[in-house]
This record gives structure tokens, sequence and C-alpha cells, in this order.
């Protein structure tokens, strides 16, 4: 698949929808993405962290990075879009936990608040440990330890992107870290077993191998939504989705779960084997696809699941 989906006018809310007769990707926005291209995998290690997924991670960078492009305009001083950019990332993860009630699902678990004895940071090399614990702590706890203690900003800049004071910051810090330290060890959950979902996606699975795109197509709704990172968020049909996988670069598609969901990996050849490449996540209502992300061209996203998993 190459770059040549490109945004819908939809996916920019906000700004004049542009006509572009070959579909070439939206130059203006790509060179918002170069422009920001260090900042990217820190931004999608931190809504990851956030919110529990690397893919959920994914979505919500994405929709901030829009964000920001649309806003663009408002930001007078250059050497402000990276706390920016953090800023608005962080209040799209906020939404999205509280959408998902896991807000008051971390908080069940500390009724109390009262902890507040300082706790010092942990060691160094810590900080994946720390990273893949911090999903347990309240929002505000949570983005704290994140911030100060595996993105290394200062208790200024936690201030400024969370909304509180430094002696706001260092008491949500210290009540974090007492947590951490005396959360138990976590069962790992088995992933839910829909066996209907299994049965579609093993179909999708077959279907999209054979290169029967009229079969894909009669398993998903007449109003479907794509997103390909980067290239593409709007209608299925409107999409070239399908052309770009029939003159792609060897490819195969297989079933799998990942951080327990059922899941999709498509693989390249690299040489004479087959290597991982990238995930497609198919979401259904009714027995019909209604949604499809792929996170083609997201290298971040296949490194965190794997290295989570070692």
């Amino acid at each position: 698949m190459n770059q040549q989906i490109r945004n819908s006018p939809e996916t920019r809310q906000g700004s004049e929808p542009r006509r572009d007769p070959e579909g070439l990707f939206d130059l203006r926005y790509r060179a918002f993405l170069e422009t920001v291209s260090h900042l990217r995998v820190r931004l999608h290690r931190y809504c990851a962290r956030m919110t529990g997924s690397a893919l959920d991670g994914e979505d919500i960078m994405q929709e901030a990075l829009f964000e920001a492009y649309r806003k663009i305009g408002l930001l007078d001083d250059a050497q402000a879009l990276r706390p920016w950019l953090f800023r608005i990332a962080h209040n799209r993860c906020i939404d999205f936990i509280r959408n998902r009630r896991t807000r008051l699902k971390a908080e069940a678990g500390y009724a109390s608040d009262e902890i507040v004895l300082p706790v010092e940071p942990a060691g160094p090399g810590a900080g994946r440990a720390i990273e893949r614990l911090v999903v347990h702590l309240p929002p505000k706890e949570r983005a704290c330890v994140l911030l100060k203690d595996v993105f290394d900003h200062s208790l200024e800049e936690i201030a400024g992107l969370v909304g509180s004071t430094s002696g706001g910051v260092k008491s949500a810090l210290n009540r974090g870290r007492a947590k951490l330290a005396a959360l138990p060890l976590q069962p790992v959950a088995a992933p839910a077993h829909d066996p209907e979902l299994e049965r579609l996606l093993s179909r999708y699975v077959e279907l999209f191998n054979a290169r029967d795109w009229d079969g894909v197509r009669a398993l998903t709704s007449a109003d479907a939504r794509l997103r390909v990172s980067d290239c593409y968020n709007g209608l299925l049909s409107q999409s070239p989705y399908f052309v770009e996988y029939e003159r792609g670069e060897p490819w195969r598609m297989r079933p799998d779960t990942i951080e327990g969901e059922a899941m999709l990996v498509v693989d390249r050849l690299r040489g004479e084997g087959w290597r991982p490449a990238y995930f497609v996540r198919i979401h259904t209502d009714g027995g019909v696809i209604d949604r499809i992300a792929d996170y083609y061209a997201c290298p971040w996203v296949l490194e965190m699941v794997a290295a989570d998993a070692e």
C-alpha cells in the first residue's frame, strides 16, 4: 500500500474542504506530520500508556494530530509545539478514559486518596514496568507519573498539561508512586471468546487473502467506515483501499489476538520469510463489519506490542 490514499474532507472538520482529483495524499498534512515526526513516537507512547492500549493510543494520537493540524494557525510560537501537542493528546486521553468509564474502575480499587507519603521514582531501567502499571491509577496520577518518571517533564510543564499547580503535581506524584509500590501482581486476563466474531474474521481473512474484494465488501455495512492511519478517514466505499492492496508488495493476512482483542495481522515477505508488519482492527455491529482501522505505516504500534509481550 502506498500513500495515495488521502484524507477525506470530512476528516478535516473546521477547515475548508480541498478537492484533489488525483487522490494524492494531502501535502499540507504530510508537511505537518514531518514537522512533528520527532514527537510522534513519544506521543503514541504517552497515549498508549494513558489508555492501556497501543491501538487505542494510536487512534487517539491520530485524532490529536488532526485537531492540531486544524488549529495550527492558532499557534504563534513554534517552540510551544511540543507542550501544545502533548496537551491536546492529554485532553483526548482524558475524554477517552471518561467515556469508557475506566476512571471509575481504576479509582474503585483505591477508594482512599489519603496516601501522600513522598515516594521516590523507581530506579533506572524501571520505566517500562511503570508504563505498564500506570493504567491502574486514576487519570491525573497516571498522567503525572508518566510525564515525570517516564518522559522526564518538569513539574511546571506537567502542571500546564494537566491543568494543575506544581504543588498539585507533587501530591499526585506521591499518591501515584505510593499506589504503584503497593500494587499487587495483576493476573493476565484471558481474551473474551466470541465464536460469531471469530467466524466473521476468519471469513474476512479467507476472502482478503483470495483478493475477493466483492466478497469482502459483502461482509461490510453500506456505510462502513475506514481509517488508514495518516492517509484516510472516511467511508470504505469511497476509498481505494482494496486497489492499494491489489497492487502492493507481497502480503498475507491472518487472525490473531492482540491486547486481549481479536485482531488481524498483515505479514510482509522479507527475504524468504514472512514477518508481521502491522495490524488491522475490525469492529462489527449486528453481524456485519461497520468499522475498519488499518495501522499501515505505524511501526511504533507493532514495536510496543512486541515489547510488552516479552
